[in-house]
């Protein structure tokens, strides 16, 4: 099985790395300035800024 890719607040980071807010359709609707995290596995994310809004983990490559 593999891992989620979108988080709610209140989840357990599943692995170290910087997430991003993304909206509930981020392919049409891009989110200016979107709020950036990093956490260690385990930690519970924070809120977001819009209910309709959840955690993605940022890939740098």
């Amino acid at each position: 099985m593999g891992e989620w890719s979108q988080f709610r607040p209140g989840d357990r980071a599943p692995n170290d790395g910087e997430y991003m807010e993304v909206g509930e359709n981020a392919f049409h609707m891009g989110i200016n300035n979107p709020k950036m995290i990093t956490l260690k596995k385990g930690e519970r994310f924070p809120e977001t800024t819009n209910h309709n809004r959840k955690w993605k983990k940022v890939f740098r490559g």
